[in-house]
C-alpha cells in the first residue's frame, strides 16, 4: 500500500453541511459494511490509514461517496458521507458538502460517473491478492499513474473507450498496489461484483 493512501490530493471546497437523505446514507452503509467484513475496506496500521470506499449517484450532477479517513470504522451513520456538488478533473478540484470532507478518491469516483449516465455507483476497494492475480487479466491503468489525480481520472476515460471496463465493469489500478475499482448501474451491481471476484 502506498503511504499516501487516504489522504486527499486534490483541492477541496468543502463546506459543513447536515447529513444527506438516510436512505441513501443506509443503502451505502449496508453494502460498505459487508466490504469492510471482506477486508475489502478498512484500515492499514503500519501506516495508519484507512482504505477503500464508495459511492451513488445522487441529483443531476453529483454523487454520495464516504467521508476521509473513515476506513477504519465497522459502521457507518449518515455522519460518515458527503455529498460532492461539482468538480472540475483539470483543475484538480472538487466541492463538496456534509458533516464530513469526501475522499481522496472523489476526482476518481467524479471521472467515472461521467463516463456514462447508466453508473450510477462506484467502489474502490484495496486487496493484494485480487490485485496481483488480475492485474493486466482485467483492464488495468498503467503503472506509472498515481492514484487520486486527473491523470488517473483520465486514465479510467481511456479504459472505458478503449480498454475494456465498458464490459468488464472491473479494473485493476496498477500505479496504486492492491487497488481496484467497480462500477454499475446500482450499489447491489458495483459492490455485488467485487465482493463476488473476492468469493472466487
Amino acid at each position: 500500500m502506498s503511504i499516501d493512501e487516504g489522504y486527499v490530493k486534490y483541492d477541496s471546497n468543502w463546506t459543513r453541511a447536515p447529513a444527506v437523505d438516510s436512505r441513501v446514507t443506509t443503502l451505502l452503509d449496508r453494502w460498505r459494511r459487508s466490504l469492510f467484513d471482506a477486508k475489502l475496506i478498512g484500515y492499514d496500521p503500519d501506516h495508519e490509514v484507512g482504505y477503500g470506499n464508495l459511492s451513488i449517484r445522487y441529483g443531476d450532477a453529483g454523487f454520495v461517496i464516504s467521508g476521509t479517513q473513515t476506513g477504519h470504522l465497522a459502521n457507518t451513520t449518515g455522519e460518515h458521507y458527503c455529498r460532492v456538488t461539482a468538480y472540475d478533473i483539470d483543475a484538480n478540484r472538487v466541492r463538496c458538502e456534509g458533516p464530513c470532507q469526501a475522499s481522496s478518491e472523489a476526482l476518481t469516483h467524479a471521472a467515472l460517473y461521467g463516463l456514462d449516465p447508466r453508473i450510477n455507483a462506484v467502489v474502490h476497494v484495496h486487496s493484494e491478492a485480487l490485485w496481483s492475480a488480475h492485474r493486466d487479466r482485467l483492464p488495468t491503468t498503467r503503472a506509472d499513474v498515481a492514484y487520486g489525480t486527473p491523470a488517473m481520472a483520465r486514465e479510467f476515460e481511456r479504459l472505458y473507450r478503449d480498454g475494456g471496463l465498458a464490459g468488464e465493469r472491473l479494473a485493476v489500478m496498477a500505479g496504486h498496489p492492491q487497488g481496484l475499482v467497480s462500477i454499475g448501474g446500482t450499489l447491489a451491481d458495483a459492490a455485488g461484483r467485487i465482493l463476488a471476484l473476492a468469493s472466487t
